[in-house]
């Protein structure tokens, strides 16, 4: 586990041609996710790769903070021609990105190979 930002941590494991990313929040650091999108492009850096599966499971809920953190990340990596996937959102944080209208936007799995192999019917972007 490796700590990003303060009051989150990742899991990280390489993949062939993907980074798997497993986020972690302290239940007082899930309202704070400023700097997170930074963070997360600098692991990306260090492995050397831009496409990264986000593994979302542990996550309570995606607050508003986090989302544009979010927003931030995915921009960051299309400027360099690579690809995030979302995996593991509850029916209550793809409700929220649904709200923000920001689904759309973000290609969501079930699991990290429906992500690779790009199956559920969404699209990468």
């Amino acid at each position: 586990m490796l700590d990003v930002a303060p009051g989150w941590s990742v899991d990280v494991e390489r993949g062939p041609d993907w980074l798997f990313v497993r986020l972690h929040a302290h239940t007082e650091a899930i309202f704070d996710a400023a700097g997170l999108a930074d963070m997360l492009w600098q692991v990306l850096q260090q492995q050397l790769t831009h496409r990264l599966v986000l593994e979302l499971d542990d996550l309570p809920i995606l607050s508003s903070q986090l989302i544009g953190e979010l927003v931030r990340l995915h921009k960051r990596i299309e400027q360099h021609d690579g690809l995030l996937r979302l995996v593991g959102l509850s029916e209550r944080n793809l409700e929220a990105l649904r709200l923000t209208r920001l689904d759309g936007s973000f290609p969501h799995y079930a699991s990290r190979e429906d992500a690779v192999m790009c199956h559920n019917g969404a699209r990468p972007r």
